[in-house]
Parts: structure tokens; C-alpha cells; sequence
């Protein structure tokens, strides 16, 4: 049986600044960095994502950001699977990475596993794209209720994004995702502690708001501008991220650019608390705390692992001797 991986994982939600955290612990450790955000994981979107600078990752080695390029869809079972690979060429190094982000979901994947449920087929896609323009979503819907009951039963009924991941897995592998997710998926052992930055509630509010302004004074409308460009289905996560899809209402003439950053702002805000909910109920051993207190933590944590790392190391290289 291979010994467990190592890992930590700095979370929080949005604006909470783990990212700024994360490098210095990694820069004082020598360590490196996977990202784990949903929408950092696309080339090109770079300023509404708060996705790390070119400086600060030549700084410190970051993986699985910027590693898909849209049209390109990416899911949190891929994710997880490549973090493993990064996670495992770390401990051959001698190292423990930092996981950091917010998308409670991929670190749910990495952890506890989710079903190896094949990639969606692209020309598949494409057609629920073309019924979904045509007849709507509530044919959608109809259709998903006859090839998989389950999952109908969860999705509400004007859930577009979820629908048709759930038709397009069922069209292209010919089994319910529904069946997909009972199947337990056989992954690696990891041994990752779990630690949330934890900011109080009007600071994080203000926060996010300040950071609406910066990210506009950065070029964020132009970044914007370039992702409308690409002429994206409705359905693509990335046209849907908070900020992005008031902005592209904005050019496209449904609000003005007042009411879109005000729109912004609040759903961004929204967003954050529900990631609050989400690490409180679904991460319940994870240790929570300010930003001195989580580095305290962080650090003792790597060191007991790099210990363990060369533990594992010494017990293989003993067997293979003895051998």
C-alpha cells in the first residue's frame, strides 16, 4: 500500500486574502503553491479571478493556474486528479504544497473522491447548446427526466449549467450521472489538514468593495471585453462567475456601468457567504482563524509532514535494500 499523500490547504472565501498568506508561507518555507479556484484555472482571465501575478508566481511555483484554455471546459474531478499528480511530485522533492483557494468543491474531489466520470464530448455540448437556444430549458428538463429520474429530482427546473452537464455526461457515456456519482471512486490516500482564514464580516464586505474599484482601474472592463468577444455559450461557467456576467450585462446594454459593479459587488458579496456556509458545515475539521493564527498553525503543520515525507522515504529505501 503507498503512503498517503501530503499536502495542506489554506481556504477561505473571496477577498479574505489567503493568496497573500499563502505566499508568504510558501516563500518563507520554500514550498509551492496549487491553486485551487474554479475560474483561475482559465488562460486570460486574469484581473476579475484576483489570479496571481506574473511576478508572484515566478516568486513561488504555482500549479493548475491558467492550465485550461477556453472554450475549454474543466471539471472538479480533473482538477483533483491533476493535483494529485503535482501534489505526489512534491513529496518526491521533499515538499509539502499549499493548496489555496475557495471552490470548496475541488477540494472536496480531492479528498474524498469523486466518480472518474469520463470528459464531456464536445460535439455533444454543442447540440443541448442548440435545443437549449431553440426550445429552452425546460426541454432540457423534460429530456433529463426521462434518461435520468435521479438527478431530475435534484436540479431545479431552470438550473440550465447543471441540466446539461447532467444530459451531456448521460449522451456522451451512456450512463446517468445520477449512477455515476453512487460508483466510489478509488483514490490515493492524502493527508491534508484543512485551514480556513477566517475575516470579520464588515471588513470582508468593504474589502470587496474596494476591490471592485481596483480591479476596474486595472483594466478589468477590457479583460471583459476580450472574454464577450469569444462569443461563449450562456451556459459556460465562465460567463456566469460573479463580476464577469454584470459587466458583460453592462455591454451588452442591460445595465449601466454603475449598476453592474453595484450588482457586482453585492453577488460577489453573496458569494462569500455562501462559501462561509460551505466551509462551515462541509470542511468541520478544519481549523479556522485570523491570518497570524493560520500561519502559526500552517507552518507547525508542514513541518510534522516533511518529517513524514522523509520518514516514508527512509522505510522505501530500507525495503528495497532488504530486498
Amino acid at each position: 500500500m503507498s503512503a498517503a499523500l501530503q499536502a495542506v490547504a489554506l481556504m477561505g472565501a473571496t477577498g479574505t486574502g489567503k493568496s497573500a498568506l499563502a505566499m508568504q508561507v510558501a516563500k518563507a518555507t520554500g514550498m509551492s503553491i496549487i491553486c485551487c479556484d474554479s475560474m483561475q484555472l482559465y488562460s486570460g482571465l486574469d484581473i476579475g479571478t484576483a489570479k496571481p501575478t506574473v511576478d508572484e508566481r515566478t516568486q513561488v511555483e504555482h500549479f493548475l493556474v491558467d492550465c485550461c484554455e477556453l472554450p475549454d471546459l474543466y471539471s472538479a474531478a480533473r482538477w483533483a486528479n491533476e493535483a494529485r499528480i503535482h501534489i505526489r511530485a512534491q513529496n518526491a522533492l521533499g515538499k509539502v504544497p499549499i493548496i489555496v483557494g475557495g471552490t470548496g468543491l475541488y477540494l472536496k474531489a480531492l479528498t474524498q473522491g469523486f466518480a472518474d466520470i469520463p470528459e464531456e464530448k464536445p460535439e455533444v455540448r454543442a447540440h443541448l447548446e442548440a435545443v437549449q437556444n431553440a426550445l429552452g430549458t425546460a426541454e432540457l428538463y423534460r429530456l433529463l427526466q426521462a434518461c435520468d429520474p435521479d438527478m431530475a429530482l435534484r436540479l431545479k427546473e431552470n438550473d440550465t449549467q447543471r441540466i446539461m452537464r447532467a444530459l451531456s455526461v448521460y449522451e456522451s457515456s451512456g450512463k446517468a450521472l445520477s449512477v455515476w456519482q453512487k460508483q466510489a471512486a478509488d483514490i490515493p490516500a492524502i493527508d491534508c489538514p484543512v485551514f480556513v482564514l477566517d475575516v470579520a464580516r464588515d471588513v470582508l464586505r468593504q474589502r470587496l468593495a474596494d476591490r471592485f474599484d481596483v480591479m476596474m482601474s486595472d483594466g478589468w472592463m477590457e479583460e471583459v471585453k476580450w472574454l464577450d468577444a469569444l462569443q461563449l455559450p450562456d451556459t459556460h461557467p465562465t460567463m456566469r462567475a460573479v463580476g464577469y456576467r454584470q459587466l458583460l450585462d453592462h455591454l451588452h446594454g442591460d445595465l449601466s456601468v454603475d449598476k453592474a459593479l453595484t450588482d457586482g459587488i453585492t453577488a460577489t458579496r453573496r458569494y462569500a457567504k455562501r462559501q462561509v456556509t460551505w466551509f462551515n458545515h462541509q470542511a468541520k475539521d478544519a481549523i479556522h482563524g485570523d491570518a497570524q493564527a493560520i500561519q502559526t498553525f500552517i507552518m507547525a503543520c508542514m513541518h510534522r509532514q516533511i518529517d513524514k515525507i522523509g520518514h516514508i522515504d527512509q522505510s522505501e529505501q530500507t525495503g528495497v535494500e532488504d530486498g
